[in-house]
């Protein structure tokens, strides 16, 4: 074999090995992962929990709300606590929201006739009580605030629409606080 020939082989060995080793290592790397919430003790079935609501999680009953806002936080909670499966029949615990909304300008665009903002946020914030039914012990308290920003558009429908959007997005993520609060709350002696 000359010298050119065992260059070209070189050449074209060297990309096919290459890749075979990053595969290799990938899947080596990829078979060492394994995702689990930390709040769970549900046990790991292919690298993912088998379960995805914490224990006594689905134990707890949340009181009606008053406003569209609340409602949305209250309804998207239910469904976080309980897997989608609704209130759950024996509650052993009561949960209490009180939540409150917040829309503030960000921007404001200086026009020919007037100051009209075109960003806001909205921001929602709950205060919570977690109380044990038999006992009437309070088991965990506190608050937890999110904002969502969004644009206002001079149409006063798209405005409107736009803001219930972030209206919506705000009261789903402060669910989800909500819910990683009420689990940590659960977990302590």
């Amino acid at each position: 074999m000359s010298l050119p020939d065992q260059t070209r082989s070189i050449r074209t060995f060297l990309p096919r090995g290459l890749a075979v080793l990053g595969a290799v290592t990938a899947m080596a790397a990829i078979s060492a992962c394994t995702v689990r919430p930390l709040y769970s003790d549900a046990p790991v079935v292919s690298g993912v929990a088998a379960g995805t609501v914490a224990p006594g999680l689905n134990t707890v009953a949340i009181k009606p709300v008053q406003t569209r806002y609340a409602q949305q936080v209250r309804n998207h909670l239910i469904f976080g606590l309980n897997g989608g499966a609704g209130q759950p029949p024996t509650p052993l615990y009561g949960l209490t929201l009180d939540v409150t909304e917040r829309k503030t300008a960000s921007a404001v665009v200086q026009r020919a006739t007037e100051d009209e903002p075109t960003a806001a946020t909205m921001t929602l914030t709950s205060n919570y009580t977690l109380v044990e039914i038999a006992s009437g012990k309070v088991v965990g308290a506190g608050k937890r605030s999110i904002a969502a920003s969004f644009d206002v558009p001079r149409q006063s429908f798209a405005a409107l629409r736009a803001e219930r959007n972030a209206e919506d997005r705000a009261a789903r993520e402060l669910a989800e606080l909500l819910r990683l609060a009420i689990a940590q709350d659960l977990l302590r002696p």
